[in-house]
């Protein structure tokens, strides 16, 4: 007889959630006003004459993304700087000023039909702070930025994310009143009404800021997410501009909402192109490590790839970009677990539908559960022969909710059990690095606040760098 599914447990992830789950990581690309006048944050008065990029190629950006094993691209679209790299109608701060193409070139128009030519998906960034808009601070700005958001998701196809910056108000050009402007960051922008534009017109695109509300803020822009860092969050002190960095880092295992944490960080120190930090990108070693810390952690990860003025990317950085993804490619080419023999303490219902063998088949709808009562359980892996180990991934049926509170893996080394990783949130997923061990099984064991459903254990072996 069929056996009952468990029934969901907390909150649960929306449909577009899982989607960008299955993301993992992606391009952000910086690029405006600021690259020509080696600044991170624009005045606002900067003349569009300045933005001229004399060989820009979107094709060889999105191609090295791709081959950097990157699935998307989100471009800044708009900086705090207010130039707009498409030719808004709302505004003549824009590349139709500059003599880029004459005034005649839409860069949001070459990435975004780039993406499509090179199939990774497209996002975009409107920072929400303007400093060349003289509305600014004022009610009239919101539909100005309105207009904006409204062309950008109207105009250049499907969006996968929409990216909202926090910095908001401060010193700025604004239309040359030159002046501090400060907003209430929680009324101002009226965020239900903008966010219920976007889910009009890009349904499947999911929000980002530091409250989501589809996915937040990891806290920093260092390149780690917390260790836990639980998919749900208490949501009711977070929004865009709002937010304690280590309460975004580790979210809340008793969180009311399903809002992920998104990792944003550069491959350069800055998040524009400057021309003293060709020497210190970040290397393969160092990329590695942040995806361990971020995708590993069951975070998504955006690296921020910024063109110089040429309108590419640095050779450098796509060395060291090609360099990462060949390593991380060949760790998962072969997952040692596939198709092993696994036993479990307790099989739901008894039944093969949620049986332990699920957990190594490959398939990602497929899931081991026991039964409702029973809240802590191991499973062991058990290898055809001796093998060589060093990564872990364990990832849950999230599904039906976040609920693993804790896990122990151990190795079987000379017949014997030995601890070797240990950790408390799985979620999406749980990547860890242990020391390299010869074994022949290993066991993970479980404490959950709700039956288990793991949807895979995955065993790998890295190569040394």
């Amino acid at each position: 007889m069929p056996v009952d599914a468990p029934k969901p447990f907390g909150p649960l992830p929306t449909p577009r959630q899982l989607a960008w789950h299955k993301r993992g990581m992606y391009a952000f690309v910086h690029f405006t006003i600021n690259t020509f006048t080696d600044k991170e944050w624009g005045y606002g008065d900067e003349s569009p004459a300045l933005f001229n990029p004399s060989g820009f190629d979107a094709d060889s950006i999105v191609r090295a993304a791709k081959d950097g094993g990157l699935t998307g691209l989100v471009l800044t679209a708009k900086h705090h700087d207010g130039f707009c790299l498409w030719p808004s109608k709302f505004t003549e701060h824009s590349v139709m000023k500059s003599p880029w193409k004459n005034g005649k070139g839409d860069m949001v128009r070459e990435f975004s039909d780039a993406c499509r030519r090179h199939k990774i998906a497209f996002g975009v960034y409107l920072s929400p702070w303007d400093r060349n808009h003289k509305d600014y601070g004022r009610p009239e700005y919101l539909t100005y930025y309105r207009n904006q958001l409204r062309e950008l998701l109207t105009q250049y196809g499907n969006i996968f994310e929409v990216w909202f910056d926090g910095a908001n108000g401060g010193d700025g050009y604004y239309g040359g009143a030159r002046e501090t402007r400060t907003i209430d960051n929680k009324t101002y922008y009226d965020w239900a009404t903008t966010r219920a534009m976007v889910r009009e017109l890009q349904p499947d695109a999911c929000m980002f800021s530091d409250g989501g509300p589809d996915c937040r803020w990891v806290g920093n822009e260092s390149g780690y997410a917390g260790n836990p860092c639980w998919a749900t969050i208490k949501p009711d002190d977070i929004w865009p501009g709002h937010g304690e960095g280590e309460h975004l880092m580790r979210g809340d295992r008793d969180g009311a909402a399903w809002i992920p944490a998104e990792v944003d960080v550069s491959i350069r120190p800055g998040w524009f192109w400057h021309p003293n930090q060709d020497n210190v990108a970040k290397d393969e070693k160092r990329l590695t490590q942040i995806w361990f810390d971020s995708v590993g952690r069951g975070a998504n990860l955006i690296l921020n790839l910024p063109p110089d003025r040429r309108g590419v990317l640095p050779e450098v950085d796509v060395l060291h970009l090609q360099k990462f993804n060949r390593h991380v490619s060949a760790m998962l080419s072969e997952d040692i677990a596939r198709g092993a023999k696994v036993t479990a303490s307790n099989e739901r219902g008894g039944s093969r539908q949620f049986g332990a063998g699920n957990l190594t088949d490959g398939r990602e709808n497929s899931y081991w559960a026991t039964d409702d009562a029973v809240k802590d359980a191991e499973v062991v892996v058990t290898l055809p022969k001796l093998r060589e180990i060093s990564v872990i991934k364990i990832a849950e049926h999230i599904a039906l909710g976040q609920r693993v509170d804790s896990f122990k893996v151990d190795v079987r080394v000379d017949g014997k059990w030995v601890p070797w990783v240990e950790g408390f949130q799985i979620s999406s997923q749980r990547v860890l690095r242990g020391t390299p061990v010869v074994t022949d099984a290993i066991r993970v064991a479980v404490k959950a606040s709700a039956c288990p459903c793991l949807t895979s254990v995955s065993i790998y072996r890295e190569p040394h760098v």
